[in-house]
């Protein structure tokens, strides 16, 4: 064995004693990872992310994974010929919306995901919120104000809902028998009607519910930085509704945290907003010193 080789296979033994703690801490516990329908469109960097998933559950943590597909609906949409608007970032889904969104979300992304973990040598079950009354959904709601009359109107999104209750045996029941659930954001309301979910509000419930030791929001940027640009690593709800009322935080970043809070509020220990094209980020941020992305807990 060479000098160079010894000091390679060294520093790999150093990362595993380093990481050598989490396992034992963690062993058993749950960690919910929403991940991203852009991200997803990069086959080498899904193959990596299955790969870390595997990686999870071999060490003893039971991974639970809620997957998006934005892009992908409407990418579908358009080949279909239906039309679909956006209201203050919101996708407008009527009937026919609704039944593409499941189709491509339980259908073809999920059951994609569950071939990649099949791949990276694990075992994946593929579900709805609907399976299993795993979640049940209401219709969200949502006003805007009119600038020039400062009233406000009810927005109808039509089938857009948000988690009511979760239910999580069918969960139990997967991660007992050493299944990684694979989750789509579709779920039925008390009403009998479909409803699509927002995946980081679903995945947020479901840490919740599960009392899980991590949340994971896999995005596209490093995390929450400060107005110097400055990665901030560490911050609790009282902190981020500073930041939020100063202007540090704004657009998109606002419902990921308001999603992070109510996780952790619910009885998640901690979520992280992480940068999930970053090649392994999420054992980066859990299982070295170091760590990446911004915590949040109480």
């Amino acid at each position: 064995m060479t000098g160079t080789e010894n000091t390679r296979l060294t520093a790999k033994a150093k990362v595993l004693i380093e990481a050598l703690p989490y396992f034992q801490q963690y062993a058993g516990r749950s960690f919910v990872v929403k991940y991203g329908g852009h991200a997803m469109g990069d086959e080498a960097a899904a193959r990596e992310f299955a790969q870390d998933i595997v990686l999870l559950k071999a060490v003893g943590i039971n991974p639970v994974v809620v997957h998006g597909g934005g892009p992908q609906i409407g990418e579908m949409l358009n080949k279909l010929g239906v039309k679909t608007e956006f209201v203050d970032g919101l996708r407008v889904t009527d009937k026919s919306t609704a039944e593409v969104a499941e189709m491509v979300l339980s259908g073809a992304i999920n059951k994609q995901l569950v071939g990649w973990i099949a791949g990276a040598g694990g075992k994946a079950l593929g579900v709805s919120g609907k399976d299993g009354n795993l979640v049940t959904a209401r219709k969200l709601e949502r006003t805007v104000r009119d600038p020039d009359s400062n009233i406000e109107r009810a927005l109808d999104l039509g089938f857009v809902g948000e988690p009511a209750q979760v239910d999580t045996t069918i969960l139990d029941t997967a991660v007992s028998a050493g299944m990684i659930p694979i989750i789509a954001p579709i779920a039925a309301g008390e009403d009998g009607h479909t409803y699509n979910i927002n995946a980081d509000t679903m995945a947020g419930a479901i840490a919740g519910a599960l009392g899980a030791a991590r949340l994971f929001l896999l995005t596209d940027v490093a995390g929450v930085l400060d107005k110097q640009g400055t990665l901030l690593t560490d911050v609790d709800p009282a902190r981020i509704a500073e930041l939020q009322q100063d202007g540090t935080i704004s657009g998109g970043m606002i419902p990921k945290l308001e999603t992070c809070v109510a996780a952790v509020e619910a009885g998640c220990e901690a979520a992280v907003v992480l940068d999930g094209r970053v090649p392994h980020a999420m054992l980066l941020e859990f299982f070295t010193e170091r760590g990446a992305g911004t915590l949040i807990r109480a």
